[in-house]
């Protein structure tokens, strides 16, 4: 998902780059003072075209000047940093869009996520080389600019009875928090890839889920649960072993074994009162 950081970092990537201006100043004393020029100011902004850039220095020869012009062209990399920094604020702005309003539509049929992937890893290559080569297009800037460098490709310094010096230096910190800006939109973007490589569903494959469990089957019936059951319907308590179950056919009842045969109440006692009376 992004995040409101990724657009407002992108605008600070492109504002303190796109909308630089500095100047530096120097001075020429010739051997005739009334020739000289103690302050001579040179403006140069973005997109860096120091080539194009020019200042009039006294030639020391009556009053004559002559054009002095910078060095390097360094719009290249600067233009390259500042379209990548826009085009990313667009993309995350609507992105956002989406993510919002249309989510649906984002996540149908998995294509959102999988463009969104594409485009992201897209941008996060070209902030790791819009910034790498901004960077070293900020440093050939602050060379080319620097006012001994610019002393030393002056006729008019080479003679040894003029005197030409640095007065002030160009600022260039807002250039180098354009570059620390580069480099953290790159850590972003980077973030942002591996969230949205989560929603594409690729790690699927990949993820470890614990093994299902087996599930013992139900019984059919009702008869079949009663009849497995421990302690019904196999008989081990009041069917063959347990329980109370007397036997009639060896205790007296059956064969007569005391009462029917020997000293009971069965034959004998009717013939011994008869032989008494």
């Amino acid at each position: 998902m992004y995040s409101g950081s990724t657009l407002f970092f992108s605008i600070f990537a492109f504002a303190t780059c796109g909308s630089y201006s500095g100047e530096f100043r120097l001075s020429v004393e010739c051997a005739n003072k009334s020739e000289s020029d103690l302050s001579i100011d040179v403006e140069f902004s973005y997109p860096f075209r120091l080539h194009q850039v020019y200042f009039d220095a006294p030639a020391c020869k009556g009053h004559e000047t002559e054009k002095v012009f910078l060095v390097g062209d360094y719009s290249s990399s600067a233009e390259f940093f500042v379209t990548i920094a826009v085009f990313a604020f667009l993309y995350s702005l609507a992105a956002m869009v989406v993510y919002i309003f249309m989510q649906d539509k984002y996540r149908e049929n998995n294509k959102g996520p999988m463009i969104d992937f594409v485009v992201t890893a897209v941008f996060t290559f070209m902030w790791l080389v819009s910034s790498c080569a901004w960077a070293k297009g900020l440093s050939d800037v602050k060379m080319a600019t620097d006012p001994d460098k610019v002393i030393e490709g002056m006729k008019v310094c080479e003679e040894k009875a003029n005197t030409c010096k640095e007065i002030r230096e160009p600022i260039t910190s807002g250039l180098n928090t354009s570059v620390v800006f580069g480099f953290l939109n790159l850590v972003l973007w980077l973030g942002n890839l591996w969230f949205v490589f989560k929603e594409t569903g690729w790690t699927a494959p990949f993820m470890k889920y614990p093994p299902a469990q087996e599930k013992q089957p139900a019984p059919e019936t009702y008869g079949d649960a009663y009849n497995q059951a421990p302690g019904y319907g196999q008989q081990d308590t009041y069917g063959q072993q347990g329980g109370y179950q007397p036997d009639y056919s060896q205790q007296g009842y059956g064969q007569q074994g005391e009462y029917g045969q020997q000293g009971g109440y069965g034959q004998g006692g009717p013939t011994s009162f008869s032989n008494q009376m």
